[in-house]
């Protein structure tokens, strides 16, 4: 495993007590996991194997977090094992090095590997009838994918208000007449 500097410069900027968790953790995860590949996402230190995270960890004030990705966080903070503190707070460094394994493992099986399916969220009657009156929204809108027609769908049917919704469906029906799908505004940011 390559080390990446910027897990090094994370490290060095953490509080004084979480230095040695994530250099512990880190040392552990070279030791377990030889191909993983270290990177920075969300801001923080992740071991990545074949394209998946496998082992993540987080320095806060007041304490530090370690995450094996494959496995339900526990309560009380960010992580598997709560706020931690201290080295003497983690399981021993063999039960650690196994779990990092078996979270790589786990994050290459097909089951793991393949998104959930999103359940379907059924036309409205109102968002149906304002696209039908709109000149050519219907045939745009039938070009969309699933994730663009669902992108407005969720954003309609969330509306809280009839009033909001009302607005909501105007301006989707509008985009939708235009070609624009949903978040058009940050499609070139």
């Amino acid at each position: 495993m390559t080390r990446d500097s910027r897990v090094d410069d994370y490290i060095a900027k953490a509080q004084p007590f979480a230095q040695p968790i994530l250099r512990h953790v880190r040392e552990l995860v070279h030791e377990a996991l030889p191909n993983a590949e270290e990177a920075l996402k969300w801001g923080v230190p992740y071991f990545v194997v074949d394209g998946k995270n496998a082992v993540g960890m987080a320095a806060f004030k007041k304490h530090a977090s370690v995450m094996v990705c494959s496995e339900e966080t526990a309560g009380g903070g960010m992580g598997n094992f709560g706020k931690l503190t201290g080295i003497d707070e983690l399981p021993p460094a063999g039960e650690l090095k196994d779990r990092f394994r078996a979270s790589a493992e786990a994050a290459q099986s097909p089951e793991t590997s393949m998104p959930k399916p999103k359940p379907k969220i059924p036309m409205p009657d109102d968002l149906a009838a304002a696209l039908t009156g709109a000149k050519g929204a219907m045939k745009v809108w039938d070009g969309f994918t699933d994730a663009q027609r669902r992108d407005y769908l969720d954003w309609v049917t969330s509306a809280k208000r009839e009033a909001t919704r009302e607005k909501r469906i105007a301006t989707a029906v509008e985009w939708i007449a235009e070609g624009k799908r949903r978040n058009w505004k940050y499609e070139n940011c």
